[in-house]
């Protein structure tokens, strides 16, 4: 079956439900994301999970097809080999039959199903099937899998010494949907030669803060990552170098474990960005990519991008804003009271940073936008209607929990017929999160309490209290990093039903100052904000 690439272009999605009125600025050019559908070809998949199993041949002879004649009803020969695999594997890999695509992972299956065979299996020696390595996370759905594995410091046969001193975390996805983003860099990468005979087109390459190595096998991307420094080696941060043999060492044990062709061929539906029709008195935002001035890396300014990723819930509760929280005046106030607490919203997904950031012109940039929660209320008998330190903050989608203990960010995965995207939240402080349960694999529903703002950045008070919020999509170099603004403007109009309006720097200017005083929009050059850009990475 040969590979059949359908490429769906935002102009031709049915775009956002809109009939704005005539008094809202630049209000209908949002645009949904451009998406390819990648078909997988099975029959070539089959033939490598044949050619996998031949080294055994006993276990070759039960995936065998038998003439019916000659088997009983329940033989599992009677079952197709896919089927037949998937419900070996499903007790170690949860869902694995859910996967459209052919799941690729560092399991021995046919020394694992030999072992099984012969009940040579104790619980404890599942890695030795792994190359050492242990699953942390296995999640599959209709557009493909994702799997997180790590391996820990003591293994050290077949590796050079290292002296990262943590577990080393691995991911890689195989999708069907790869999103299409405007990407300078994307499609680069060197060989490696040790890797050219199983991976012929493999490309590696060091990209936002990740090696990845991306191929195609069966008509499918896949991408394997590992997070690491691009510098020396240090027992806190791994190098990318250190990570180079771990990736081989993952990519030379990866063998088909399962998965399932889907019975309905893959469509994407139009996704459309719910905007209320009716403005809302006081919500307004400046302009996409309108950051700061001066405070874009390298002298360069912020990225256009009116693309609506996904149709969320807003992470916080209303009033919320969007604001910068490195660059701009900051008063002097009680800590509770939010200088930054005020419309309009501003942009700030390529302020400077260190992080690098594709889509941003000067190549660095701040991954996501920093959101704070409004003041507490005052209720009417004159006591404040919530605990500052308690604000909420909630799952923007249905999705499943991508986080080890002690990790100071989580992440929220949507993997479905029509997306497959991450969201990751930051400065939640990590015990409580630990203590909460918000670890790999946990399932989440749209709308519920995961954690509260805080401030926590490496330690308790690191940074100013909110909440870094960023989007990640899958594409053909990995999952990269997009400016979340316009999705965050969609949900917050949703939460609150009416629709912002976008206003200029004109009318900003001859607008009455905040009830607050606050002068959070207010620009600064990136001198006297160098302390606080120090202090407040994100």
């Amino acid at each position: 079956m040969g590979a059949r690439v359908i490429t769906l272009i935002a102009a031709l999605a049915a775009i956002i439900t809109l009939a704005a009125p005539s008094t809202t600025r630049a209000a209908d050019d949002f645009a949904p994301p451009a998406l390819t559908i990648n078909r997988a070809d099975w029959r070539a998949a089959l033939d490598q999970l044949r050619s996998e199993l031949n080294a055994a041949p006993e276990v070759a002879a039960d995936f065998a097809p038998a003439r019916r004649s000659s088997v009983s009803a329940g033989d599992a020969r009677r079952r197709p080999a896919l089927v037949q695999l998937n419900g070996v594997t499903s007790t170690i890999f949860t869902g694995i039959g859910r996967s459209p695509v052919p799941v690729l992972l560092p399991f021995d299956t046919t020394a694992y199903l030999a072992a099984r065979r012969s009940a040579a299996i104790a619980a404890r020696g599942l890695p030795r099937y792994q190359a050492d390595f242990q699953t942390d996370l296995f999640d599959a759905g209709p557009s493909g899998y994702d799997a997180v594995f790590s391996l820990p410091p003591e293994v050290t046969s077949g590796l050079p010494s290292r002296v990262f001193a943590k577990p080393v975390e691995i991911q890689i996805t195989g999708s069907l949907l790869t999103y299409e983003v405007a990407d300078p860099a994307g499609g680069k990468g060197e060989g490696v030669k040790a890797l050219s005979a199983q991976y012929p087109d493999l490309r590696r390459f060091i990209r936002e803060g990740y090696v990845r190595y991306a191929f195609t096998r069966f008509g499918v991307p896949y991408v394997v990552s590992i997070q690491c420094l691009d510098s020396a080696p240090r027992p806190r941060r791994l190098a990318c170098r250190e990570a180079y043999p771990i990736a081989e060492r993952f990519l030379k044990a990866l063998r088909i474990a399962g998965g399932q062709p889907s019975r309905i061929p893959p469509e994407i539906a139009p996704l459309a960005a719910e905007r209320p029709v009716t403005l809302d008195a006081d919500f307004t935002y400046r302009p996409v990519g309108d950051i700061v001035a001066n405070s874009g890396g390298r002298g360069q300014g912020g990225r256009a991008d009116r693309t609506v990723y996904s149709q969320i819930r807003y992470p916080l509760d209303a009033p919320a804003y969007v604001h910068s929280q490195s660059f701009g005046r900051r008063r002097a106030s009680d800590k509770f009271d939010q200088p930054w607490s005020q419309y309009p919203w501003r942009d700030n997904f390529c302020e400077a940073r260190s992080f690098n950031v594709g889509q941003c012109a000067s190549g660095f940039g701040h991954q996501g936008q920093d959101l704070r929660p409004g003041a507490c209320p005052v209720r009417r008998d004159g006591a404040d209607g919530c605990n500052p330190w308690r604000q909420r903050v909630l799952a923007v989608r249905d999705g499943v929990v991508i986080r080890s203990t002690r990790q100071q960010a989580v992440t929220v995965q949507v993997n479905s017929g029509t997306e497959h995207v991450r969201f990751r939240y930051m400065h939640m402080n990590p015990a409580a999160m630990d203590a909460d349960g918000l670890l790999n694999g946990r399932s989440l529903r749209e709308g519920e309490p995961i954690g509260v703002v805080s401030n926590y950045l490496d330690h308790p008070n690191g940074t100013t209290r909110h909440l870094h919020f960023d989007v990640q999509l899958f594409t053909r170099d990995g999952w990269i990093w997009v400016n979340p603004y316009v999705t965050l403007i969609t949900a917050y109009e949703r939460l609150i039903g009416g629709r912002g309006r976008e206003v200029g720097l004109e009318e900003i200017a001859a607008s009455p100052p905040s009830p607050t005083g606050a002068l959070g929009s207010s620009p600064l050059g990136p001198a006297a904000d160098a302390a606080a850009v120090a202090r407040d990475r994100n």
